[in-house]
Order: structure tokens, then sequence, then C-alpha cells
């Protein structure tokens, strides 16, 4: 097993790459696609999507590739992470996450330091948000139990679809979810809206843990 050094580094590195995809993408995109928003949503969605399949089989191995808080809980919930380790790797995620959204930033000579002013509120992005983190969740988990190899491509096409089949375009991570507070682009979302998208991706995550028990239970230890 690598070391908790390692293995906090990694979800940092991970986590810092998929902003920078989701970011980057967003902005090269939007300045690409002449304003037609559907296109520019369809490149953002593309590129997100390949990255995070990429960066689960490079980091799986090491660090479990959660990068995301709400799955590091969703482990947790399931004792198969200390609480302590959650902890470390949750704020590994949030700095990595940030430092993603401000490499985007200078490699296209924007400002580091910004704050989005795109609204994202409202019980439908609420409810798209819980069915995102839910859904994702549930993909993990099945993934871990029946097709553990095939766990990177459901969640990169897990993520694919759901930046189109929910209102919100599917966030589905509070690390994430602050770090684009923090970009005033395409991918941006205004901080007023933050607390709201986190609540509704904890809840989703822990209603898809619970589900997860029924659907998949633990096979019983011989005594």
């Amino acid at each position: 097993m690598a070391t908790l050094a390692r293995r906090v580094f990694s979800e940092a590195l991970g986590t810092a790459f998929l902003l920078a995809a989701v970011v980057g993408s967003g902005i090269m995109a939007q300045r690409l696609a002449g304003g037609n928003v559907a296109l520019a949503l369809l490149c953002n969605t593309l590129a997100t999507g390949a990255m995070l399949a990429v960066l689960i089989l490079i980091f799986a191995s090491t660090s479990g590739a959660h990068f995301n808080p709400a799955v590091s809980l969703a482990f947790a919930l399931r004792a198969e992470m200390t609480w302590t380790i959650v902890g470390v790797y949750v704020a590994a995620q949030v700095i990595g996450a940030i430092g993603g959204v401000w490499a985007a930033h200078l490699m296209f000579d924007l400002p580091v330091w910004q704050v989005a002013t795109t609204v994202r509120t409202g019980p439908g992005q609420w409810l798209a948000e819980a069915i995102a983190a839910f859904g994702l969740l549930l993909t993990i988990l099945g993934c871990v139990r029946a097709a553990p190899g095939a766990t990177a491509y459901a969640v990169g096409l897990y993520i694919t679809a759901a930046y189109w089949f929910t209102a919100s375009t599917s966030f589905a991570n509070p690390a994430v979810t602050i770090a684009r507070s923090l970009s005033d682009t395409f991918a941006g979302i205004a901080p007023a809206g933050v607390l709201a998208f986190i609540a509704a991706q904890v809840l989703g995550s822990v209603a898809a843990v619970v589900m997860a028990r029924w659907l998949w239970p633990q096979p019983e230890k011989p005594e």
C-alpha cells in the first residue's frame, strides 16, 4: 500500500488536473464556440469525462482516486476509511481543486484570483445536485462490487451523461463546487450557491451509500 503522503499527494494532484480540465476546457470552448452555448457545453463535457477516466486509471492504485469529498465520505460511512484519513483527503482535494482552477487561469492569461458571478441556485438545481451525487456514488459503489476494472470508464461516462441530464450540469463534488466559485468563467458558480450545492451533494451521497447496502449486501463473514 502507498504511504499516506503519496496517497494525499495523489488526491491533491488528481483533483488539480480535474479542475484544470473542467475550467480550462470551459474557457477554451467558450472562446471557440462563437456564442453557441450548447457546443461550448459539449466540448466542456467531453474534456471533463475523458480526463476523469484517465485520472482514475492513473491514481486508483495509489489513493483510490476519489478526487471528491463526497466519495471519501461514502467510504468512511462504509467503514472502509478512517475519519482522520478522510479529513486529510478532503483538505488535499480542496487545495488541489483550487490549485487546478488557478493553473487554468494562468494558462489562459486570466487573473488568477476571481470570484464567480454565474448564479446557480433554486430547487431544481439543488435536486439536480442530489441526483447527480446519488448516481455518481451508486456508479462507483456498484463498480467496486461488480466490476472494479470498469470503474474509471463508468465514472467518466456517468459524468459525461450527467452534464446533460441534470439542470446543474452535475458538479456532484464539494471540492469542485468550492473551486469553481473562484472562477468567473464558463464553469463558475457564484459563492452564494455553494453551500446549498454541497448540502445536496452530501445528501445524495449518503442516500447512495444506504441504497448500495441494500442492493449489494456485504457477504457475511464466517464465524
